[in-house]
């Protein structure tokens, strides 16, 4: 049972919140009085709204307390302030160690109320389904993994929005551990460069996702491309386009299928020990595409140095862009900058048909998000690979 706290000193608001979760089968509360909920939180509170403007305790201060209390209930913040100073407040909840499930800028609509309500129930799903998110692993557990090839692949379908065809699929990569269960990259890519095992663990993931999407592309009676990205640390090896063109001839898989991604902030940091590879990898046909757009710190010199094929523009812009005008804008200019480059325009984070149609009216070429599917192991994309558009988007919704 999901069992949510409102604390807003707007007692109507506070009611439509509660409603909305009451009416998705939620068992909500709401309050106008700092005290009140302070009482009212405990262990099974699985979902915080928090206004942060209230004239008895704020909710920056009540955040502050959240975080001594180690709540690990997912936060919703509302505001009807500049949607930088929620954003700010977001950042900084996140750096407590908070759970932020997004925000609302009031006033918002009940569809608005639905998508943050869904999007809880779906962070609550992954946490069941794959429970070792944000956990600690050892160094001597991870070298055992790659010994013994203990990942698996989940794939993201990317759909071409003005047709709705899936043209591809990004393959990310899960560690199925014995004890822990499915763990997130987040948790042990970082270990991997440190112990020098990024490469190896790379290349488990490229012949993987190689021998899969001959058959996804049969499946869906094209040619789908694979997005797949690699450390940065590969991407400086002088040897790394040479083994990735005998694997694609292996699997006889076609240069201009791959896309290689890269993160924006990768780039800023190994930048000059991998344009060489960058280039040898264009001269065949393989893909570059920069990850994470806009979210590093030297955009331009990358554009002009980096034979990129596509700007991949990152969630946290698509999600805040509709009601933020700065997001907004910097999504559009994107758009504007990638096609004005000759590259293809990507989007990830889509969630919502409204999100789809503005990326849609702006020329964006490709999406990828819940709207569609989440990340899936390679049978369940199978099957959706034979679904018609109109059932993905009603199991998407559903889910």
């Amino acid at each position: 049972m999901q069992r949510i706290l409102v604390i807003d000193d707007d007692y109507d608001l506070g009611q439509f919140v509660a409603e909305g979760a009451q009416a998705m089968g939620m068992e909500c509360a709401a309050t106008t009085s700092a005290g009140a909920f302070l009482d009212g939180l405990n262990p099974e509170t699985t979902l915080i709204f928090l206004d942060l403007v209230m004239p008895e305790m704020d909710g920056i201060e009540l955040l502050r307390v959240l975080s001594q209390k180690r709540c690990n209930a997912g936060i919703v913040l509302m505001s009807g302030a500049d949607r930088r100073i929620i954003q700010t407040a977001e950042e900084w909840a996140e750096d407590l160690g908070l759970s932020i499930v997004g925000q609302l800028q009031k006033p918002f609509r009940l569809a608005e109320l639905e998508v943050m309500l869904k999007r809880h129930l779906e962070l609550g799903r992954r946490i069941v389904t794959e429970p070792a998110a944000h956990i600690f692993v050892g160094e001597a557990d991870l070298r055992r993994a790659v010994e013994r090839d203990e990942f698996v692949i989940h794939f993201q379908p990317q759909i071409e929005i003005k047709t709705g065809d899936v043209v591809g699929v990004e393959a990310l990569v899960r560690w199925q551990h014995p004890d822990f269960g499915l763990v997130f990259p987040d948790d042990f890519i970082g270990m991997a460069e440190r112990l020098g095992l990024i490469d190896d663990l790379g290349w488990i993931v490229m012949r993987r996702a190689l021998a899969d999407i001959s058959r996804f592309s049969a499946k869906a009676g094209r040619n789908l491309s694979l997005a797949i990205n690699f450390s940065s640390y590969s991407l400086q090896d002088a040897r790394f386009p040479n083994e990735l063109f005998a694997l694609m001839a292996e699997y006889g898989i076609q240069p201009a299928t791959i896309i290689i991604e890269v993160t924006e902030t990768g780039l800023v940091q190994k930048l000059a020990s991998s344009l060489d590879v960058f280039a040898r990898l264009r001269m065949r046909g393989v893909q570059l595409s920069i990850d994470d757009f806009g979210t590093g710190y030297s955009m331009l010199k990358q554009l002009r140095l980096v034979p990129a094929t596509e700007l991949k523009i990152d969630r946290s812009f698509v999600q805040g862009m509709i009601n933020d005008d700065h997001d907004r804008i910097l999504v559009q200019k994107t758009i504007e900058i990638g096609h004005e480059l000759g590259m293809r325009v990507v989007a990830e984070g889509v969630e919502t048909n409204q999100q789809l149609a503005f990326l849609g009216s702006r020329k964006c070429e490709i999406a990828q998000g819940y709207f569609f599917s989440r990340p899936i192991p390679p049978d369940e994309l199978m099957r959706w690979l034979g679904l018609d558009s109109t059932r993905r988007e009603q199991e998407a919704t559903a889910h």
